[in-house]
């Protein structure tokens, strides 16, 4: 049973950074993507960032270019979002997810879901 457990968010500063981490367990990685994707309340669900899986190419978003990394480490199975430079506006639920059909933008494409951590970012 494939398993995708978030952890990091935190009540935050604006200016502040956090490092959010996906852990997956039960799913045997090939070649696919793993995405970060928030959602605020009233609002759809976004992306953030994503990463292949083998080849380690990256795609971002306007909505934290330049102020997030992602990054994954194989032997942990774990993905990070590395975030910056942090706004009110990023407060949200971040997700990560997994796509079967590799590095892909479309939110529909994602098969595997995780539960969310929240990111509050308030003075």
């Amino acid at each position: 049973q494939v398993q995708l457990v978030e952890s990091g968010g935190a009540l935050v500063q604006p200016g502040g950074s956090l490092r959010l981490s996906c852990v997956a367990s039960g799913y045997n990685f090939k070649n696919e993507g793993v995405g970060w994707f928030r959602q605020a309340p009233g609002k759809d669900r976004e992306m953030v960032a994503a990463i292949s899986w083998r080849g380690s190419n990256t795609y971002y978003t306007d909505s934290m270019k330049g102020r997030s990394t992602i990054s994954r480490d194989i032997g942990k199975n774990t993905v990070y979002l590395q975030m910056n430079s942090l706004k009110p506006e990023d407060t949200a639920i971040y997700y990560c997810a997994i796509s079967t059909a590799g590095l892909v933008a479309a939110k529909h494409l994602y098969n595997y879901w995780g539960q969310g951590t929240q990111v509050t970012v308030s003075s």
